[in-house]
């Protein structure tokens, strides 16, 4: 299995967890944040929303200037553009071969700032992870709120 099968593939197999979660997070309550120097859950709700449309441009382009938000009304609004940006990055995926993949360089900024050059597949890598720890906040986050776990990885105490 290539690299780009293998991204594919957890890509897939990560967004259900993404959207339930997104899906249950209490809107009267998203401006929660554990410490005045954390993110609120809102803030990294529409953090994890910029990653897919930076993941979706890094496929397409040679140059990211990273998003840094990505608005929208509440959770169930949250969870539509979760599932309307990760189906967009899906079917770019499906436009790019192997070897754009592998050895083509993307150049990332911020706010126009020079960041980072990696090739294509580490830079993919960088922000999907990036995703998976910002959900994992906001799953630590979700109880204190007044929420429950969705299964993320197979049952929580919340689904049981």
């Amino acid at each position: 299995m290539s690299n780009l099968s293998f991204f594919k593939a957890c890509l897939n197999n990560e967004f259900n967890g993404t959207f339930q979660l997104f899906n249950q997070m209490p809107n009267d309550n998203l401006h929660y944040s554990p410490h005045s120097t954390n993110r609120s859950a809102r803030d990294i709700m529409e953090h994890i929303l910029a990653h897919l449309v930076d993941l979706k441009v890094i496929i397409e382009s040679s140059n990211c200037d990273e998003t840094l938000s990505y608005d929208f009304k509440d959770s169930i609004d949250a969870g539509n553009c979760l599932e309307k940006l990760w189906k967009e990055v899906a079917a770019s995926l499906e436009k790019i071969n192997d070897d754009a993949w592998d050895t083509e360089v993307v150049a990332l900024t911020i706010s126009g700032n020079p960041f980072v050059s990696l090739p294509r597949f580490q830079m993919m890598w960088f922000f999907f992870f990036d995703i998976i720890h910002h959900r994992g906040q906001l799953s630590a986050y979700i109880r204190p709120m007044g929420g429950k776990n969705p299964a993320i990885y197979g049952y929580s105490a919340d689904t049981i």
